[in-house]
This record gives C-alpha cells, sequence and structure tokens, in this order.
C-alpha cells in the first residue's frame, strides 16, 4: 500500500534575505512521529535546476509515502520549469496523469508576503490541477503559510509594483472555493502548526485514501471471484411494476345506447291506430319481465303460477303475425322479421319510450322514471296508472308489488340473472357460432350492444350480416365462451 502527495509552489518569501527557512514538506516529514525512514532525491528538468524534490518514507508504519515536492519559486527557475511541464500537458498526457492525475493528494502552499508568487502560482499551475481534477477526485489543501509583515500597500511613487504586499486571507480562500479545496492558515512553521494542524489535516486525507483503496481492491476482489465461478442468467427486472387499475363497467351504457340505435330491433310497438313505432329487443324484454316472456313465447302460461301476469299481458299487449310494414325497424336480418306488438292502452303506450329507456337502463332509476311519466301526463291519475302497470311488468312471480321491490329487486336480477339466463341457450337466438366441431347460439342484439367488432360485422356489408351461422376461427370453444359470457354478464370465471 502507498499514498503519493504531489506539493506545488514555495512557502519561503521569495524577497527575503533568509533562503535557509524550513520548508513545509520537509518540516512534516522530519517531525510527524508516524514518519520514519526517510529518504530524498532530486529530479531535475535541466542541468543546474532542479524541480521536484522526492520522498520516500514510511508512514502507519508499513504505508509507502511518496512526495514529490516542487520549492523552487525563483522568476527564472519558474520560467524554465513552467515551460517544460506545460509541455508535459501538451504532449503527454500520460506522463501529466503520472504527475498530478495519479496523485492522492495534492498540496498547494506560498508565503503570504509573496503576491507575486502567488498570483504566478494562480494564474499558472492552478488551471493545470483543475484540468487534471475534472477526470479524478482528488482532496486539495492550500497551505498560507507566514505572518503577514505589511497588510498595507506601499505608496512609494517610485515602486512599479507593490512586491511586498500580502496575500489577504479572503484572496486564498476565493482561490480554495475554485478548487473545492481545505483551506489552512500556518504563522510559523513550528510543532504544533505542523504536526497538529497541518498534519492532522494531511493525515485524514492519508486515511480516506487508504480506505478507499482497500475498498476497491475489495471489490476487484470479489468481481475476480466471481468472474471465475459459472453465473446464471440475469434476468432484467422492471423498476417499478405498472398499477394495473380496473376499467369502469360500462354494461348498462351499453344496453342503453343499443336502444337509441335501435341495431338488431327485432320488437315493433305500435298504438292501435299503427300510427307511430317503437323499437325494442326481445331478449332485453325477456331478460327484465316474465311477462314479455309470456308474450314472445319464451314461457307459456302453464309455467307460472301468477295468473295476473298472463291477464296483464293480454290485456295490455297483442302480438300480430305476418310480414312487417313498409316502415319496418332498421338493421333487422331478412331472417329474422321484427314481432309487432300492438299497446292497447294508448296512455301506456305514449310513456313507452320512457318506459323502456328506464327498462334498458337497468330498471333501477325509478324516480326518474316517475318524474318523466309525471311531466309527460300532468295528471296524477294517470301517472299512477302508468307507473302501476310497470310495476306489474316487473314483478317478480309469488312476490308483493311493491316500490321497493320494483327497485332493489330489478337491480339484483339485472346484474347477476337477466341476461345470464340466456347465455349459451337457444332461446331467442338468432345467430348460431360454429367452432371446433361444436354449436354456440347468441343474441344479435347482445353482442352489438357489447361488442364494436360483432357491431361492425352485423350491420356491414359482411356476409355474416345475413347469415345465422357464423363460423369462428383460430380461437378454442372455451375462451370463446368465456368471452360471450363476458359480453352478456359483465363477468366471467375462465
Amino acid at each position: 500500500r502507498s499514498v503519493n502527495i504531489v506539493a506545488f509552489g514555495n512557502e519561503r518569501d521569495g524577497f527575503s534575505e533568509d533562503n535557509q527557512q524550513p520548508s513545509l514538506i520537509w518540516s512534516y516529514l522530519g517531525r510527524s512521529a508516524l514518519i520514519s525512514q526517510i529518504n530524498s532525491s532530486l529530479s531535475a528538468s535541466h542541468v543546474g535546476n532542479p524541480v521536484f524534490t522526492e520522498y520516500h518514507a514510511c508512514v502507519f508504519g508499513n504505508v509507502r509515502l511518496v512526495v514529490h515536492d516542487c520549492p523552487v519559486w525563483s522568476i527564472l527557475d519558474w520560467c524554465f520549469f513552467f515551460f517544460s511541464f506545460l509541455d508535459i500537458f501538451d504532449s503527454d498526457w500520460y506522463t501529466s496523469c503520472r504527475l498530478i492525475g495519479g496523485a492522492d493528494i495534492i498540496v498547494i502552499k506560498y508565503s503570504v508576503n509573496d503576491k507575486t508568487s502567488f498570483q504566478e502560482l494562480k494564474d499558472s499551475y492552478v488551471p493545470m490541477v483543475k484540468k487534471a481534477l475534472n477526470h479524478c477526485s482528488v482532496p486539495v489543501i492550500i497551505s498560507a503559510i507566514g505572518a503577514r509583515k505589511n497588510g498595507v500597500p506601499c505608496t512609494c511613487p517610485l515602486c512599479t509594483s507593490d512586491r511586498r504586499s500580502c496575500v489577504t486571507t479572503s484572496e486564498g480562500v476565493q482561490l480554495a472555493k475554485e478548487l473545492g479545496a481545505t483551506y489552512l492558515e500556518l504563522h510559523t512553521l513550528n510543532d504544533f502548526y505542523i504536526q497538529k494542524y497541518f498534519g492532522g489535516v494531511l493525515e485524514y486525507f492519508m486515511i480516506q485514501s487508504l480506505n478507499q483503496k482497500s475498498s476497491e481492491k475489495m471489490k476487484k476482489r470479489k468481481k475476480t471471484q466471481k468472474c471465475h465461478r459459472v453465473q446464471p442468467p440475469q434476468l432484467e427486472q422492471p423498476e417499478k411494476m405498472p398499477i394495473l387499475k380496473g376499467e369502469a363497467s360500462h354494461y348498462n351504457a351499453d344496453l342503453h345506447n343499443l336502444l337509441c340505435c335501435c341495431q338488431c330491433a327485432d320488437v315493433a310497438f305500435y298504438p292501435e291506430d299503427l300510427s307511430t313505432v317503437v323499437e325494442a329487443h326481445k331478449i332485453i324484454l325477456c331478460s327484465v319481465s316474465h311477462l314479455f316472456m309470456l308474450l314472445f313465447g319464451v314461457k307459456s302460461p302453464c309455467d307460472t303460477h301468477d295468473t295476473s301476469v298472463a291477464q296483464l299481458a293480454q290485456s295490455l299487449f297483442a302480438v300480430q303475425a305476418g310480414d312487417p310494414f313498409p316502415s319496418s325497424p332498421r338493421g333487422v336480418p331478412p331472417c329474422v322479421p321484427p314481432v309487432r306488438v300492438v299497446v292497447k292502452d294508448s296512455v301506456f303506450c305514449s310513456c313507452l319510450p320512457d318506459i323502456l329507456h328506464f327498462i334498458y337502463s337497468g330498471a333501477f332509476q325509478w324516480e326518474r322514471l316517475e318524474e318523466d311519466i309525471r311531466k309527460k301526463l300532468k295528471d296524477p291519475d294517470k301517472t299512477e296508472h302508468v307507473l302501476e302497470k310497470v310495476k306489474c311488468i316487473l314483478k317478480t312471480p309469488g312476490k308483493l308489488n311493491t316500490v321497493k321491490d320494483c327497485k332493489s329487486h330489478q337491480i339484483k336480477r339485472l346484474y347477476n340473472t337477466s341476461l345470464r339466463l340466456f347465455f349459451n341457450t337457444p332461446v331467442l337466438a338468432d345467430v348460431i357460432f360454429k367452432i371446433q366441431g361444436a354449436t354456440v347460439p347468441a343474441h344479435r342484439a347482445v353482442l352489438v350492444a357489447r361488442c364494436e367488432v360483432m357491431a361492425a360485422m352485423f350491420n356491414g356489408n359482411y356476409l355474416e350480416a345475413n347469415s345465422i351461422q357464423v363460423p369462428v376461427y383460430g380461437v378454442s370453444k372455451d375462451t370463446f365462451l368465456s368471452f360471450l359470457e363476458y359480453l352478456y354478464t359483465d363477468s366471467c370465471c375462465p
């Protein structure tokens, strides 16, 4: 294990007569109790002008410490060094990485009483250090050394430049901010500042560097060990499972739209004078009322124990056989002619469109039906008369005929058992699907209401529009039955 430190700058006052001032790096290596076995050598960029002083020592017992220190900062030496070092950066990037980019810690030092040297350091060295730090993360320590001798600039008119002016604390702090460095001020190179102040920060970064290297070495070792083992295939997992939101049911809306568009209508209600026509669908009417089951032959009078239902059907409606009128309902294939039903009660017939909207909407908007009939008739007796007829039509055999029964029972029945009674049965079926050698009966009105594809098929210029038997390919019978079950009941259990 090793720690590499690169130090730049001159902590000596370049204009002082005392050139024997101790250096920061040498003072630390000589005084720190952690350092042992110090060796030094010079590295020259040209003859007679040493650039780097290279120190080798041991720290923390067995950790090798390598320090490259550049303490020479005379104007002549700086020119030789700068052009030599600049040539390194421009011509050989790998060499520059070895000098700065390969350093674990960078130390920049200057004398607070030599502003010219500080400015040269700031203008020339700092940009190169910034360039190296763009490719790696290295801690930087900026050490301002010495006690300021002259804090006020010289005002002598003969001085062309203020060489004795001091480097202020704010200038050093600003430089540290530019490099993201730690700023230290050492008033003198004594034991306190060297060992506890500068040495404490330097040794902290040494420990951080060693810990990082140990962590990277451990990761590399684990990665190498994993490479030798046969790894199972890794499947990419989604960052976050999608949230599945159930679509709101539009079952009632589909059936109500069927009444509005009158596709596949197979029932035509007329008044006794045959002046108007109201279209409907037997499958929907029979699913909500036993009276319509009797009227359209789904059930016989023998199948019901409530004679009042049969009597109401005979007194209220009359089914007529024969060909349809010229104004026959739209969308009916020739093979399924509509059934003409004459409504004997004229008042009831005038409210029939509202009653059908009530039935097709799920037969649970009773208050709205009452309001619509009351506004249309404007007669309380006639309104009550029509509502009583509706109650009788929706009455469940064997139960009391109450408004509560009309509401709660019809809700339960339409959602759970109404169209389910006609699922996969030939009763009132007007289309037969042939699939995997089997036949599946169905009702065009339900298919058209609940499925846009079926609506296009049975009402467009397709062969299926006028066919009773429709072949189905590419799907199993069980899957197709699950699909039909959903269309009829708005639910399925595959």
